[in-house]
């Protein structure tokens, strides 16, 4: 079983930046993709973006286009989700997951990892 492990949230003002990180160990499925998702309390999770393992493909959510980058260090087995200008609309809990098919990355149920989740949250 693949265990997923992330760590750099926390409370920024708006326009701030952060950076978010997810360490991958363990399990033995071929590692398509990675990818960041979010949810804000009373909403469903939402995709933010994703990256082939191999390759390095990104994907991103519209409304993170040119704010946000999804990278990773292969030989850590950890994908980084560096965060600018960050908006209140930001606020959420960010989860890290892991894809070992290649069904539409941008949709949680074709993840089969998923980490424990951290807070961001962004003020006004």
């Amino acid at each position: 079983q693949v265990q997923l492990v992330e760590s750099g949230g926390g409370l920024v003002q708006a326009g701030g930046s952060l950076s978010l990180s997810c360490a991958a160990s363990g399990g033995t499925f071929s590692r398509v993709n990675m990818a960041w998702f979010r949810q804000a309390p009373g909403k469903e999770r939402e995709f933010v973006a994703a990256i082939a393992w191999i390759g390095g493909l990104t994907y991103y959510t519209d409304s993170v286009k040119g704010r946000f980058t999804i990278s990773r260090d292969n030989a850590k087995n950890t994908v980084y989700l560096s965060m600018n200008s960050l908006k209140p609309e930001d606020t959420a809990v960010y989860y890290c997951a892991a894809q070992s098919t290649t069904q539409n990355p941008t949709m949680p149920q074709n993840y089969d990892a998923w980490g424990q989740g951290t807070q961001v949250t962004v003020s006004s």
